[in-house]
């Protein structure tokens, strides 16, 4: 690991050998949260998983790095030895933007979310970030005001984030709702519509399709050249044969929000407990299909990057 603080009282960033170098060669890289690995399936199944997507970055042509929180510092990329230790240390929090203050204070261990993952990205100059799925406004936020910190994380870090959409346990149409008031561009990849997680369509049609992966590179940087302060947003569906039918989900949502509600279960505690009654329902589809949309979006999210960094080698020579 090598550390490096950018100020007198800026946060250290700690960087493994293989993200330093090509950083410091401009080759692509990508962020990847860390949330997954500690919240999502259990050890070692989920080790196994973030190899696996840090594997699949590889394979596209940029480098990984996965974001935590460790020792008052932000871990940028992860070695196989941290990727064990977040994966089998129990307890370790879910940190979000607003929470990486404290934490990094502390000197306690944090896994990274959307949110957070998008500030150490950009603290540390690198342009993408993928993810299987962003959160989003929820269902009921009239009266809830529950809308996900990612959406406002969007408007504030340059870093562009490469997705599969966003859950179906959330309101989607406010959540585009909410992108657009933002100014958020939302730009979907070879895909007419706004994918749902591992659901290929939400039933929305996408603000913008482009094809081609230059195009892509040249809308994100032609976005920060206008002097927007944000990120930019690309939406990229699962495939085919690893995705699930939308009224299917849909009907296990409904009857999971029901649950929630009977159980008093709130917050952002709610997300957590609609996603395993769905895996129940889908008697274990759904986590399978989880898997494939990390995955996969992470090869795309790879692909991206690299174009991103074509693009701008092109243009310095």
């Amino acid at each position: 690991m090598t550390t490096r603080t950018p100020g007198p009282h800026s946060v250290p960033l700690a960087f493994t050998e293989e993200v330093a170098a090509a950083l410091a060669d401009g080759d692509p890289v990508v962020a990847l949260e860390s949330n997954v690995i500690t919240h999502g399936l259990a050890y070692p199944d989920n080790a196994a998983t973030a190899r696996k997507v840090e594997d699949a970055v590889r394979a596209s042509g940029a480098t990984p790095a996965t974001i935590g929180i460790d020792g008052g510092r932000i871990l940028i990329g992860m070695t196989g030895t941290d990727i064990e230790r977040f994966a089998s240390t129990p307890g370790i929090p879910k940190v979000s933007s607003r929470d990486l203050p404290a934490v990094l204070a502390s000197g306690g261990m944090g896994a990274s979310t959307v949110a957070s993952s998008l500030v150490a990205a950009e603290l540390a100059g690198i342009a993408f970030f993928s993810s299987a799925g962003i959160g989003g406004v929820h269902r009921g936020a009239e009266t809830t005001m529950d809308i996900s910190s990612d959406l406002i994380q969007f408007t504030r870090s340059k870093v562009a984030v490469v997705c599969a959409g966003a859950k179906k346990i959330l309101d989607l149409r406010l959540t585009m709702e909410f992108l657009e008031t933002h100014c958020v561009p939302v730009i979907s990849y070879g895909y007419d519509d706004f994918p749902a997680f591992y659901c290929r369509s939400s039933g929305l049609r996408a603000p913008h399709r482009l094809d081609d992966e230059t195009q892509i590179a040249r809308a994100v940087d032609t976005h920060w050249a206008l002097g927007n302060p944000g990120g930019v947003l690309i939406t990229s569906p699962t495939r085919e044969e690893d995705a699930i039918d939308g009224d299917d989900i849909e009907e296990a949502v409904a009857a999971a929000l029901r649950g929630a509600e009977a159980d008093g279960v709130r917050g952002g505690a709610v997300t957590k407990y609609v996603m395993r009654a769905v895996d129940r329902a889908t008697e274990g589809r759904s986590a399978t299909a989880n898997m494939a949309v990390l995955i996969n979006t992470a090869e795309v999210g790879g692909r991206l990057a690299a174009a991103h960094a074509r693009l701008r080698r092109e243009e310095t020579q």
